[in-house]
């Protein structure tokens, strides 16, 4: 193009619009008191208002921004016209029809040969795009922060079963050596006792003792057994059998603690089919144990309740009591071996669940508890449908 052409005022003013018109983002010229002079054609392709409708508005641009945003681009529009620039302030507007866009203004004061003020002119891009992809990348990274927590979590999980898995371990193996040094003098004394009972008489003064001590050295035995289970190291091998009279077996055997506390036991299976292939005699011992202790927890003339649930992959039986239920800063404890709420220690030794927990896990399961003070408690066993040796 001609440098005089250039130097012509008039043609200098037709050929900057000219150019100004055919630039891709959306600029408009304001003079020094903020009305709109001019604006280009890209407006009419961002936002649908043409410019005869821009030049029409007495508050442009605030018409065409979203309502949230007027407060920060009247602002915007203050700070240009005392002479401020800045660059690249996010907002967001609404389209002529109905469409929320996202843009980014920029803008400057503008001064003739002599300093004086012009006005301002203003420069608007279509970030729309651009903060799409914030957005995606805001609930990506929420994701992984998500993902960083629950794996945290999850670490602290599996170091805590660690350590506890540790501290079972070397108190399974202090039982284990306790048990086995009493298991010795206790047959002999089992030997003996056996001796001296069939040598008396039922008319002899003392005979009543006989049961007691009987029923004492069965209880030291039971609990030698509970610790050597503690430390386990050979599970059952399974076997297919039903719930069912499984849990008919483990009644019978607590027959007389049902009658001691005066306590009714309840089933209630939704099973048609409920035969399973596990150990049966560690699933025995399991139900024996939480049985039991739901038993002893409840008052006399209550129920407990086992509840029995089979699909094709799982067997759930929950074993529910009507008792004063298990207060917070102890049920985080109950599971640990030789712990107890018990006030009698011939009630036991706080081995039972323990060693209930270490035969689920064992089974590949889990043994888990609810509890509400004053209302009862329910431990559930959830175990697979079968087991199958390798």
């Amino acid at each position: 193009m001609p440098y005089s052409y250039l130097r012509d005022r008039s043609n200098n003013d037709v050929f900057f619009r000219f150019v100004a018109n055919y630039t891709y983002d959306w600029e408009s010229w304001h003079d020094p008191h903020g009305k709109l002079v001019w604006v280009n054609d890209a407006v009419e392709r961002m936002t649908g208002y043409s410019v005869d409708r821009c030049m029409q508005m007495d508050d442009y641009p605030l018409p065409i921004i979203a309502e949230k945003d007027h407060a920060r681009m009247s602002k915007m529009l203050s700070d240009a016209i005392s002479g401020k620039s800045h660059n690249d302030l996010e907002f967001e507007i609404l389209t002529r029809d109905g469409q929320e866009r996202w843009m980014a203004v920029s803008w400057q004061p503008m001064y003739d040969d002599d300093g004086k003020h012009l006005g301002f002119r203003t420069s608007v891009r279509d970030i729309t795009d651009r903060q799409g992809l914030k957005e995606q990348l805001r609930l990506y990274t929420e994701h992984l922060e998500q993902l960083v927590q629950e794996r945290t979590a999850r670490i602290a999980q599996l170091e805590k079963h660690r350590q506890q898995m540790e501290k079972l371990a070397a108190l399974g193996e202090l039982a284990a050596g306790v048990a086995h040094e009493v298991n010795n003098p206790l047959a002999g004394i089992r030997n003996a006792f056996a001796l001296f009972r069939d040598s008396l008489t039922s008319e002899h003064e003392h005979y009543e003792l006989l049961e007691l001590v009987d029923k004492e050295i069965e209880r030291i035995s039971s609990i030698i057994h509970q610790m050597y289970q503690l430390y386990r190291r050979n599970p059952q091998k399974s076997a297919e059998f039903s719930i069912a009279k499984t849990i008919r077996d483990v009644s019978t055997l607590l027959d007389p603690v049902l009658r001691r506390y005066q306590a009714k036991l309840v089933v209630d299976s939704n099973a048609d089919d409920d035969v399973v292939r596990l150990p049966e005699g560690e699933l025995k011992q399991v139900l024996f144990n939480l049985i039991r202790n739901a038993v002893q927890a409840s008052e006399p003339h209550s129920i407990v309740e086992i509840g029995v649930e089979c699909n094709d992959s799982e067997v759930k039986l929950a074993v529910s009591d009507e008792g004063c239920g298990i207060e917070d800063s102890v049920l985080q404890h109950i599971f640990e071996p030789f712990f107890t709420t018990k006030s009698e220690l011939k009630e036991g030794m706080g081995l039972g669940l323990s060693v209930s927990r270490n035969l689920v896990e064992g089974m590949n399961g889990s043994l888990s508890v609810k509890s509400r003070v004053g209302q009862g408690s329910t431990f559930t066993v959830t175990l697979p449908r079968r087991i199958e040796e390798s």
